[in-house]
């Protein structure tokens, strides 16, 4: 093995920057560039190759290869050595090529001769590009210095691609601009909205990326280091006045912006030639990247909070701070690749739509779109690349579409979709004051789901009967520690005022799984939506239950006070979280505190096994309530995260009504109060059935309740029971086709 070769990344830099001045096209110029990569990497070869769309790599320019493959070859995603590298955003560093797995030999290169190879990413902040390769005849493994100087040309590569320098493509990005195109994500929150974009994180255009003087560089991030730390304890101050849900995340910024870490790595990349924002965004890049590989929702947030502050340097170092040239327009559409709880709360509910490339259906994201009723759909892939502020959008949350820059025969038909809704409106605002009574005379109990102090106005303008459900984990979620007793014992008592008498079941602490608190060790799970979460973690952990069950005492300051402990498994967990309930009303007596008038413990059920539970159970509880989004994909063994699967069991299978039927006669010889809480209760063809087999309260959000009233004022349940029984007579795996046949006769 010949001695390695010195590299020095300051002296390619250089040269790069004389290139990249020089005025010419992109062929020449991509050209130009592998023949200076290769003469300072002292390689044969120096190779790139691009995405010509999102699964295929073709090679643009070689210095060493034939140059009658240059434009001809092509390959996969994942497929040999290249697209390994792309596929996975990571180095590939090997002195053997042939013998390395993955290895795709390409006779019409005439690389045969060359065994050592070194592919880097050519990716900007999580978009992948296109692979940079060197290699040569020697069996050489390339040193650290070396894999990190071509690390930093790729980084400069992607700038340029981003500005369409590669083949002179600006013009063609342009057009493509002001192209309609439509994005089909998956629906989080239905509704539609219609408006303009908004975008959450404006790029920062980097254009100066290799520093001509390091000590100017050092001297340039230290006074935007400063202005952030300022910017930081600024933010802090006034979150100490006012808004103590935001508190804890700045203090988490603030750790990260006196990072020694973080700031000797930037010094080191502005040492080796980067300027200090190429510095920052290379940081940013790497936080990007394993970001993408993390599936552990704290330390994603963690990585979101660190790139959250590398986008307030960029803005800092370039010019481009808060005010990027463009008003939000007074429709605003929010599109995202990703947001938290209290960044979307900042929002409020001046935004008609969100759209985000990331989330999920449980997302804190999602809760609180859910709360303000803002239509939000998730997994738009690459819509952050193509959406422009002030663009046209429609959003479709019902179907999971978002239409950018939308074509008149889309938006009429949008248009007429709308119009219709808003007649719908109009029906249901004319029957809000109506009981939900049904033809056959029964009276069905419509109330609705809450979680923040934001949804209780919904509580007079629905016609809820109640709030059926208030989620208390999202004022645990959106802070990065422990909230105190007395700040919630008084949002509970200004839930309870807000509610003005109407009743309000209180849900105690349901973390886990995929609602993490940042504040608490993340587990490493297999399978968290089964793992340690709810009342596991209760149990586990009485401090914390305890003091949720005294604040919520507290809080009630002498009312009525209802709540439900989450996803109880079996009769012993209820008697235990009951049993801490107990020792919180004892020890406030003893404190002289008020009791509440009256006390209703219940518990919600989640799991197949609580509906087998002994009888003792049923007589013990006062309510049940049953949590029909897990119990749902807990009976179907079908995770609701996974769009593979969890559309593809029906909640009017045959089966699953068959096992709701048998907890509502079960509870009616009991007499247990039964309610169904979720999603289900909120589409009116599955409430109609819900209420058909038995159930006579139904919990969902604000913005179903009309709909619902409205399908169970003009339905006779015993029709409707009649037609679901003779379909599972007949052998149907779902009633769904004989129940719409039934509601296209009557409504």
């Amino acid at each position: 093995m010949s001695e390695p070769f010195k590299t020095d990344s300051r002296q390619m830099l250089g040269r790069l920057r004389t290139v990249m001045a020089d005025d010419a096209a992109g062929q020449t110029r991509l050209d130009q560039i592998t023949q200076l990569i290769a003469e300072e990497m002292h390689t044969e070869v120096c190779s790139i190759y691009l995405f010509r769309d999102e699964d295929t790599l073709e090679l643009c320019a070689t210095q060493g290869l034939n140059l009658e493959a240059v434009h001809q070859t092509r390959m996969r995603l994942g497929e040999g050595l290249v697209g390994r590298v792309a596929r996975t955003g990571t180095v590939i560093n090997t002195d053997d090529a042939p013998a390395t797995r993955g290895f795709r030999y390409m006779p019409e290169t005439g690389e045969e001769a060359y065994s050592s190879f070194m592919g880097v990413p050519v990716q900007r902040l999580g978009e992948k590009l296109g692979v940079l390769v060197v290699q040569s005849k020697d069996g050489r493994t390339f040193s650290d210095e070396e894999v990190y100087a071509v690390e930093v040309v790729a980084m400069v590569l992607a700038e340029m691609a981003e500005l369409g320098a590669f083949t002179g493509e600006g013009a063609a990005m342009s057009a493509r601009h002001q192209q309609s195109v439509q994005f089909r994500g998956t629906t989080a929150q239905d509704g539609t909205a219609r408006g303009h974009v908004w975008l959450h994180e404006p790029r920062v255009v980097v254009t100066n990326l290799i520093g001509e003087d390091p000590v100017r560089e050092q001297e340039r991030l230290n006074e935007a280091v400063e202005e952030l730390r300022i910017g930081v304890e600024r933010m802090l101050s006034f979150a100490r006045s006012g808004d103590k849900e935001q508190l804890e995340v700045l203090e988490a910024y603030r750790m990260f912006a006196n990072s020694k870490g973080w700031m000797r790595r930037m010094e080191e990349d502005i040492g080796r030639g980067l300027s200090a924002e190429a510095a920052v965004e290379k940081e940013q890049s790497t936080a990007r990247a394993r970001m993408a590989q993390v599936t552990d929702p704290y330390l994603r947030d963690r990585l979101h909070d660190l790139d959250d502050l590398s986008n307030r340097m960029l803005r800092i170092l370039t010019g481009q701070g808060g005010e990027t040239g463009a008003a939000m327009p007074p429709d605003p559409i929010l599109i995202a690749r990703n947001i938290g709880p209290a960044e979307l709360l900042d929002y409020g509910r001046s935004l008609k739509g969100i759209v985000l490339e990331e989330g999920s259906v449980g997302s804190h994201a999602a809760i609180i779109a859910r709360a303000l009723a803002i239509p939000l759909v998730i997994h738009a892939a690459r819509i952050t690349t193509e959406a422009l502020n002030g663009d046209p959008i429609l959003v479709d949350g019902d179907q999971g579409i978002a239409h950018l820059r939308p074509d008149d025969t889309v938006f009429a038909a949008f248009r007429d979709k709308m119009a219709m809704q808003a007649k719908a409106q109009e029906r249901y605002a004319s029957i809000r004051e109506k009981p939900a009574l049904t033809l056959c005379g029964q009276t069905i109990s419509l109330t609705m789901n809450a979680g923040l102090m934001a949804d209780l106005p919904s509580l007079e303008g629905s016609g809820a009967n109640g709030v059926g459900l208030f989620r208390t984990e999202l004022q645990f979620l959106i802070r990065s520690q422990m909230p105190r007793r007395s700040e919630l014992s008084e949002l509970y008592a200004r839930v309870m005022d807000a509610a003005h008498g109407k009743p309000v079941v209180f849900r105690t602490l349901d973390i886990g799984s995929d609602k993490v608190v940042p504040y608490m060790k993340p587990t490493d799970e297999p399978n968290p939506a089964m793992g340690w979460r709810a009342i596991r973690v209760g149990l586990d952990k009485p401090g914390m239950m305890r003091m949720q069950l005294q604040a919520l005492i507290r809080g009630a300051n002498g009312r009525p006070l209802t709540v439900m402990f989450p996803f109880v498994a079996q009769r012993d967990e209820y008697a235990a979280a009951r049993a801490e309930m107990d020792k919180a009303m004892e020890r406030e007596r003893i404190l002289g505190h008020p009791l509440p008038e009256t006390l209703k413990i219940g518990a919600m059920l989640e799991t197949p096994s609580l509906a087998f539970a002994p009888d003792k159970f049923y007589q013990e509880v006062d309510f049940l309530s049953i949590g029909g989004n897990d119990l749902k994909q807990f009976f179907f063994a079908a995770d609701r995260e996974n769009e593979r699967v969890r559309r593809r069991y029906d909640t009017l299978n045959v089966s699953f009504l068959t096992f709701l039927q048998n907890i509502v006669e079960r509870c009616t010889r009991t007499g247990t109060p039964l309610s169904f809480c979720g999603e289900d209760a909120g589409r009116p063809v599955e409430a109609a059935c819900l209420a058909a087999i038995g159930l006579r309260t139904l919990s969902m959000r604000p913005a179903s309740i009309g709909p619902v009233k409205s399908i169970l004022r003009r339905t006779h349940l015993g029709e409707l029971r009649d037609t679901i029984e003779d379909a599972s007579a007949r052998g149907d795996q779902s009633v769904r086709g004989a129940v719409m046949e039934y509601l296209r006769g009557k409504l």
